[in-house]
């Protein structure tokens, strides 16, 4: 007599108030025993509708909100913004703002990679390198303070340029660091490289291939970690970046573990970025002369009637670009960030719709840990290093 056996599967929420889930992000998870059969991201819990206040609001009223999206990497939203407003507008900016966004942007990928391995190290257990990461991250942070006033929400940047000239220690403090932030990256590695468990969470846990992350929309680290070339600082240069010399990190496996050596590598080539630019970074103005569209000079607007004039017309009413649409994007820490922005020849946006990264790159995770054990969910949730402040707009 032959007995039938019914298989029965268990449904888990894990989130949307679970910590490894990195913000309010539910999964809803089906598993046979300890393996994952089938995972649902459940996302909305914090959405702000931040697309549509674009819409309600002046252009330049519009940057203090992209520091609310990927909020750890605020100046890397500031300058996509512009860069598409710019765009627009058919401005230039002086040089000087050219290699001070570049240094700035690429020591804003560095702080965003210092939270990742930070917090997902200490999500697989590795409990002190939270506090590694803090510690060189704080010097970022000072000088984030000493050039926009503010350490995590910076709105540094502006259409045309830059919100204040950079301080008289810029010079200093990026040296400081470039000499700081490299011995502490020893560190980290000397704690996570060859660590035995750190490595039995890591390898052969998340495996995507190269054709699955092109079809899943993958960008940034966790495309390269599948061994896929693309780089927007290298297919579609802006900034000035083609001046620049640096490498791609590749990985080979595509797991976890390669999600982690490519994040490690990127901090070495953006600490390099930001010296070439500092030290390439002319002398001049910090502004574009657009009247009507940039702020005057704080000296001109106290001394000049027009420059006070000007003042007051862009606060109070903001300006017009001509109708049409652009899309920008940029390499942001975490992949592809790009502004498409549709003008009607008010002074107010008519449509703004974003491509944030890690709305994206969360689409992979169901390919990540499907087939995969329960325990390595968190690894995976870590690895794609999502900002559910980009992902609920």
């Amino acid at each position: 007599m032959t007995v039938e056996i019914k298989k029965k599967t268990m449904n888990l929420n894990m989130g949307p108030q679970h910590p490894a889930t990195h913000g309010v992000l539910q999964v809803e998870l089906e598993l046979d025993g300890e393996t994952v059969v089938k995972a649902t991201p459940h996302i909305g819990y914090l959405h702000t509708g931040i697309e549509k206040t674009y819409e309600s609001k002046l252009y330049y009223k519009c940057i203090p909100m992209t520091d609310r999206m990927d909020y750890l990497a605020p100046m890397s939203n500031n300058l996509g913004f512009c860069l598409a407003v710019e765009k627009l507008l058919d401005i230039d900016v002086p040089e000087k703002v050219v290699y001070a966004r570049v240094c700035l942007t690429e020591l804003t990928r560095v702080i965003s990679h210092l939270v990742w391995v930070g917090t997902h190290a200490l999500d697989i257990g590795a409990m002190s390198m939270l506090l590694y990461a803090f510690r060189e991250r704080e010097l970022i942070l000072d000088l984030y303070e000493a050039c926009a006033g503010q350490r995590m929400m910076s709105t540094y940047f502006r259409i045309g340029g830059l919100a204040y000239d950079l301080p008289k220690d810029f010079d200093k403090r990026v040296r400081d660091i470039l000499k700081k932030i490299p011995e502490g990256i020893k560190d980290y590695e000397r704690l996570l490289n060859d660590n035995m468990i750190f490595r039995k969470r890591t390898i052969g846990v998340g495996k995507i291939s190269a054709e699955e992350a092109i079809n899943c929309g993958l960008t940034g680290p966790n495309l390269r970690g599948s061994g896929v070339n693309y780089d927007v600082r290298k297919a579609n240069p802006y900034c000035g970046y083609e001046k620049f010399n640096f490498d791609v990190p590749l990985g080979k496996n595509c797991d976890v573990y390669d999600r982690y050596l490519i994040r490690m590598e990127e901090m070495k080539q953006s600490l390099n970025i930001a010296k070439q630019a500092l030290d390439g970074m002319p002398e001049g103005p910090f502004r574009a002369h657009v009247p009507g569209v940039v702020l005057p000079p704080k000296e001109d607007v106290l001394s000049k009637m027009e420059s006070l004039i000007f003042h007051f017309k862009i606060i109070t009413e903001g300006f017009k670009p001509p109708k049409g649409i652009v899309y920008h994007a940029i390499e942001s820490p975490k992949g592809e960030l790009g502004f498409f922005i549709s003008s009607d020849g008010t002074n107010k946006p008519h449509r703004v719709r974003v491509r944030p990264p890690s709305f994206v790159n969360l689409s992979a995770l169901p390919k990540m840990i499907e087939g995969g054990m329960f325990a390595d969910v968190i690894a995976c949730i870590g690895s794609i290093d999502i900002v559910l402040g980009e992902v609920d707009r």
